[in-house]
């Protein structure tokens, strides 16, 4: 084929199996030039680039490579690319969880765009291979030569550059090869790189880089001659050194003062004070032994003396006394938090237990919970229920292992981690330690700061946790860790394994108005500069927030409106309204503007192919809608509403199921044969997935198919097998409190889940009526209202 013989002639000889087509995918490339031959990774960030790569990988996995022209331009068009580029081979794709892709390229062949195929969503363009115009000749074996030799004088002067590429260079046997792996290790401008790319005449491309190494050796020579410069004045200043050194001992012969002796002798009392384990204090005494023979200019003074100052001011020995008064620390609890009886009653069962056995290794909770459920608030409560001090740590989007164990003090600037500094700011080795949004933890080339936390947060390990930076032991079994996250997917099994887990589920309507009138009206009201005397809130238009201005499993967003209506009061009493305001439905309306949700439950059911489903989200609970549609076809299936994987495979077995019982369905056999089946789940901008929707599509395909449609107050999930059986699914819990709060009167759940109710309040149970079920049948008994009867 001719790409083939044009990969041949180049001496491209790796690449004779790979088939280049005429029409690439082009990828723009931001301050970046790849070349033929060339391994190289990219980091892939934008949208476009990102679809682009996953749909080359189902492919050929050969893409274009192509230089922006300015690397500014965040979402470049065809005018803002060069028309000469690389094609290249994917040889390795990762994923990141905050969605960039990691790939390692291999440059193919150059090419030229002939035009422009396709825009969107990334370009495709139609291309013409190039090959190099290589000529043996003399003068060109002379140039290769010199660039050798050139290049081997950078690298000398260059100690960061390998020594691979100096054997590689040397060992280069094809000219064009050896120019296109020059200009890609010498520091260039795009543009300069770019013109070697575009360069097809060996010789020519030879002749530019010459000119170009030429430039960049005379930049690193005259580097060098400074860099002597340099070490000629560190020179002088080491002779001023011991001047100084003779002036000091004058000084002591004189009877003068010596203020380094007096800083010495300070730095060992404060050593002798800080009661440190017995490894720690015979390394702070070799670190000021090595200090007091360090000249005050050195280097490496600072660094010894800031590591000194770390290991004193640590609380070694200091600790604050526990509250051991259960009763008090039950009514602070219950002060600051409304309902939690569990992680209340976990907090006081590890203060019953302190105060029978005083060496207890403090616990490691972990608070799963939607956002606004009050976790962070509920770590500071407990820590002022046990006396303690309070320190809070956030771990959203730490990617360095660094970070959680500190750098290694032969770093420039390094620090303990976060755990130590914690510890310090304490000023106690016995605090409340929160560290939140433990499920957001990233990972990338600087290592895993989970696996870091596995040592931290394991009671076996954590008397000895050692930090890189103070490299010796310190003792964080008196820690009370308390982790906080919105779901515990994210969280690696080991480090969830060494956490016990106390769920905080969202909260009813009542819990809501009972919450704010007991802490967030007064909060708000304070926070304002209002009394009582001038604001207060009816029940009722709580509940107008709740169910009309506010959709949340916490409480953020109704605290942010009932702050939104005191700014409005603060407003009117500013301007001299002295009257008391109280609060009304009619109030809530006026300041807070029309509903932002309402209960389209009738008006989505109604027809004949919806059917409502329920939803376990990080946020909590919510309901989903999953309706189909019919038209002339032939047994298609179309899925829509950005679904997982999971939740495309319920839908198949969904249909399969309909397609089974269609004789007891009375279903005509014909109907799938002359049909295409779409089915929907709106809200498309959401990703959803997961079994518990087997049922609900099952209920939405009859229900259109049959002609009857689904009752209005009803809610359903549970996972279906292809022999109509109904399977136990999970956050049952939370989907219950969604289908309370959207109104929902009637909930079908799987028989298995039966038990799983009893943790749901019976405020919320008795507000819905359950069915339990195991077999499909059942569920269409109960979602589907009953055929009209023909009249005679």
């Amino acid at each position: 084929m001719l790409n083939g013989d044009i990969a041949r002639m180049n001496g491209y000889d790796d690449f004779d199996e790979l088939i280049i087509p005429k029409e690439l995918s082009i990828l723009p490339l931001r301050d970046a030039v790849i070349y033929p031959s060339m391994v190289s990774p990219l980091i892939i960030a934008r949208p476009r680039s990102i679809e682009l790569i996953e749909d080359v990988m189902e492919g050929s996995r050969i893409v274009g490579l192509i230089a922006q022209k300015s690397g500014d331009i965040e979402d470049p068009q065809t005018s803002d690319i060069y028309r000469y580029g690389v094609a290249a081979n994917v040889l390795k794709m990762l994923k990141f969880p905050d969605g960039s892709l990691r790939v390692l390229i291999q440059g193919l062949m150059r090419f030229k765009v002939l035009r422009f195929s396709q825009k969107e969503p990334y370009f495709r363009a139609r291309i013409k291979l190039l090959q190099d115009i290589e000529e043996e000749t003399v003068e060109v074996k002379a140039l290769a030569s010199n660039i050798t030799n050139q290049f081997q004088r950078i690298i000398a002067l260059v100690p960061n550059l390998p020594d691979e590429l100096q054997i590689a260079v040397m060992n280069m046997k094809f000219p064009g090869k050896l120019a296109d792996l020059l200009a890609s290790n010498l520091n260039l401008s795009l543009p300069e790189k770019q013109e070697i790319l575009e360069s097809l005449n060996v010789k020519r491309r030879l002749e530019n880089l010459t000119v170009l190494i030429s430039r960049e050796l005379e930049v690193l020579e005259m580097g060098t001659k400074i860099q002597n410069k340099v070490q000629l004045e560190l020179g002088k200043n080491q002779r001023e050194f011991f001047l100084r050194e003779q002036l000091r001992a004058i000084h002591n012969e004189l009877g003068e003062g010596d203020d380094r002796l007096t800083e010495l002798n300070e730095l060992h009392d404060k050593i002798a004070k800080a009661k440190m384990s017995t490894r720690a204090e015979e390394e702070a005494y070799r670190e000021l032994d090595r200090l007091s023979k360090m000249p005050p200019g050195a280097a490496e003074y600072t660094v010894s003396r800031t590591y000194i100052d770390w290991l004193i001011s640590l609380p070694w020995s200091i600790s604050t006394e526990d509250n051991l008064d259960i009763a008090q620390a039950e009514k602070i609890l219950n002060d600051d938090h409304y309902n939690l009886i569990k992680v209340k009653e976990r907090i006081l069962e590890y203060l019953a237990v302190r105060k029978l056995k005083h060496d207890m290794k403090g616990p490691i909770l972990c608070f799963v919970g939607p956002p606004g459920v009050g976790k962070t608030s509920l770590g500071r409560s407990i820590a002022r229920s046990l006396g303690r001090k309070f320190i809070r740590n956030s771990l959203g989007g730490v990617h360095d292992e660094a970070e959680i164990r500190g750098h290694r003090r032969t770093y420039i600037g390094s620090l303990p981690g976060r755990i130590v500094q914690g510890i310090k700011n304490a000023g106690s080795n016995n605090p409340v330690f929160m560290l939140d949004e433990v499920d957001k933890i990233g990972q990338d080339f600087r290592g895993d700061p989970a696996s870091a936390l596995l040592e931290v947060l394991d009671p076996e390990q954590n008397y000895e946790f050692s930090d890189h930076y103070l490299d010796v032991p310190f003792d964080l079994s008196k820690v009370l860790f308390i982790t906080t996250a919105n779901y515990t997917d994210p969280i690696p099994p080991a480090l969830l394994d060494r956490m016990e887990i106390l769920e905080l589920p969202g909260y009813t309507e009542e819990e809501k108005i009972s919450i704010a009138m007991k802490y967030l009206i007064p909060k708000q009201r304070k926070e304002h500069g209002l009394t009582a005397q001038l604001i207060s809130f009816q029940k009722t238009a709580l509940k107008t927030i709740i169910a009309e201005y506010t959709h949340e499993a916490g409480l953020r967003n109704l605290e942010r409106e009932i702050a939104s209506v005191c700014r409005k009061v603060a407003k009117e009493v500013a301007k001299g309204n002295k009257e008391k305001i109280l609060i009304t439905p009619e109030k809530i309306n006026e300041y807070l503007g029309p509903p932002k949700y309402f209960s389209e439950l009738a008006e989505r059911t109604d027809i004949p192919g919806v059917a409502i489903g329920l939803a376990w989200t990080p946020a909590g609970g919510d309901i989903l809608f999953i309706e189909s549609s019919a038209m002339p076809g032939s047994k298609g299936l179309s899925l829509t509403g950005q679904l997982g994987d999971v939740m495309k495979e319920s839908a198949q077995a969904a249909l399969s199921l309909v397609r089974a019982k269609a004789d007891e369905l009375k279903i005509p056999r014909t109907y799938f044969d002359r049909h295409d089946i779409h089915l929907h789940v709106p809200s498309g901008g959401i990703p959803k997935d997961g079994p518990s929707a087997g049922i609900t599509m099952v209920t939405s395909l009859v229900s259109l198919i049959t002609k009857r449609p689904v009752k209005n107050n009803i809610a359903m999930t549970g996972e279906i097998t292809l022999r109509g059986k109904v399977l136990p699914i999970g956050g049952v819990k939370e989907k219950i409190l969604a289908a309370r709060r959207a109104g929902i009167k009637e909930v079908i759940l799987p028989k298995r889940n039966e038990n799983d109710l009893v943790e749901v309040a019976e405020i919320v149970k008795k507000a819905l009526t359950f069915h339990y079920v195991e077999e499909i049948d059942e569920v269409l008994e109960l979602a589907l209202k009953k055929r009209a009867r023909r009249k005679k």
